[in-house]
């Protein structure tokens, strides 16, 4: 007599058996929370017309319920935050979408500057100081807020989840619209904040706020603030500063 040589596989804790499962699982109904990564800011290009940014429109925000089978696995993928703009380089770059079974977020759509406007996403991407701001997705977000003042003006707000970006004037920036909040984690968060827009401190004016639920701060100067990770909040607008004008990237879903 001799044992059967073991045909299975080795696991890190023992042995995998090669049973056959021929179950067909039953249906389940899940509550989801699914928010993608949120735009990047707009960043200085050249002094004068459109030359701050404007705020990062927040990632897309879906909640409800869902009908899953137990015996399946599922694929997520979660959105990455935009890169915000570089000044006098680079445009800002809308976040990523994420995705759940059936279910996708739309990223946040960039802030503008004079390399490219402002885009369309989750939530829109606010104006550079020449520009309007750009249309979120119904049901996930808000549109961006209108850049103002023209020549040396001021950013509009990215849009958030619960609200449109600030329209901004020619002393002041908009802010990023509100996200909304969730009590899927056990405790209220708030995800999906319009970054705010960028101003030009040197003329005295005054930079736009970040949208609760992770948006980020516009800048008078230098590097505006990012949107907070796990939040899909958009990044904060740049101001006029020259080459240290760079907008926030956006929080990632």
């Amino acid at each position: 007599w001799s044992p059967k040589r073991y045909t299975g596989t080795y696991g890190n804790n023992g042995f995998y058996l090669p049973f056959p499962n021929s179950n067909t699982g039953t249906a389940i109904t899940a509550d989801y929370l699914v928010v993608a990564g949120g735009g990047g800011g707009g960043s200085e290009v050249n002094t004068g017309v459109g030359s701050t940014g404007g705020g990062g429109g927040a990632g897309g925000f879906l909640t409800g319920t869902t009908s899953l089978n137990s015996a399946l696995t599922y694929a997520v993928t979660v959105g990455t935050g935009g890169a915000g703009g570089v000044a006098r380089t680079s445009a800002a770059v809308s976040g990523g979408n994420s995705v759940f079974n059936s279910i996708t977020a739309i990223g946040g759509g960039r802030g503008g500057n004079d390399l490219a406007g402002p885009a369309t996403g989750g939530s829109g991407g606010g104006g550079q100081a020449s520009s309007n701001g750009s249309a979120g997705t119904s049901g996930q977000g808000n549109a961006g807020g209108n850049g103002g003042g023209g020549a040396n003006g001021t950013g509009g707000g990215g849009g958030g989840a619960s609200a449109v970006g600030g329209n901004a004037t020619a002393s002041v920036a908009g802010n990023g619209g509100a996200g909304s909040a969730s009590s899927i984690s056990g405790s209220s968060v708030n995800y999906g904040g319009g970054g705010g827009g960028g101003a030009w401190g040197a003329g005295g004016k005054t930079a736009g706020t970040g949208g609760v639920g992770g948006g980020g701060n516009g800048a008078t100067g230098g590097t505006a603030t990012s949107g907070t990770a796990n939040t899909g909040g958009g990044g904060g607008g740049a101001g006029q500063n020259g080459a240290n004008s760079t907008g926030g990237a956006g929080g990632s879903g």
